[in-house]
């Protein structure tokens, strides 16, 4: 069982996570999850340990017992203008600002945090496999993103997106090989030939 709050002092914690930060396809979503310490969530754990059934089966217990929850997004447009980083910090941003209720500590994934005015927060390096707050916010993000991609998918069904969700797998570059970039794609990552991978354009040295 993850543990069901950093600090036991009563506060109310947000749990925050994003998912599709390194697709090559579409928006990067976030979650933030207000969960009551009191309620055990047993086979919760980061979403990706978890197989596609047991995420939409715990989604579902989520939004039905969470104290609060919502979903922000920053489209493949904002990734491209403000970089994937800032991108995440942001759909985090309007995750939080969402919420029918306002934390008093927000618990941020990773090891950065564009800090959100007015609630101090604390990041967490793999906090989604120790914190049922920031496990649950990664299950929200992630099957709110697959339905998206889910839902491109009938528009490019070339791509496999229903299977990839915008990732660079053998699949999808072959595809993007054969038929080309899509509005959908994040103009900001380019293609490495030599290495048949795609990267964002500021990570590769001179560009």
């Amino acid at each position: 069982m993850l543990a069901p709050y950093f600090i036991n002092d009563g506060l109310l914690e947000a749990g925050c996570d994003e998912a599709g930060r390194g697709a090559l396809v579409g928006g990067v979503y976030a979650a933030a999850v207000i969960w009551d310490p009191e309620i055990a969530l047993p086979g919760i754990n980061d979403s990706k340990q978890l197989t596609k059934h047991q995420r939409n089966k715990l989604r579902t217990l989520i939004e039905q017992e969470a104290i609060a929850w919502a979903v922000g997004v920053a489209t493949q447009e904002e990734i491209d203008r403000i970089n994937i980083l800032h991108a995440s910090f942001l759909a985090m941003h309007r995750a939080i600002q969402a919420l029918q209720q306002i934390p008093d500590r927000l618990l941020i994934d990773g090891n950065r945090f564009t800090p959100y005015p007015s609630i101090p927060h604390r990041c967490i390096v793999k906090g989604d496999a120790t914190l049922l707050p920031i496990a649950a916010a990664s299950i929200l993000a992630k099957t709110h993103r697959d339905e998206y991609m889910d839902r491109l998918a009938i528009e490019y069904p070339q791509y496999g997106w229903e299977h990839n969700a915008g990732y660079p797998t053998k699949e999808h570059r072959a595809a993007i090989a054969r038929y080309g970039l899509t509005q959908y794609h994040r103009k900001s990552f380019r293609c490495l030939p030599e290495e048949n991978l795609f990267v964002e354009k500021d990570s590769v040295k001179g560009v």
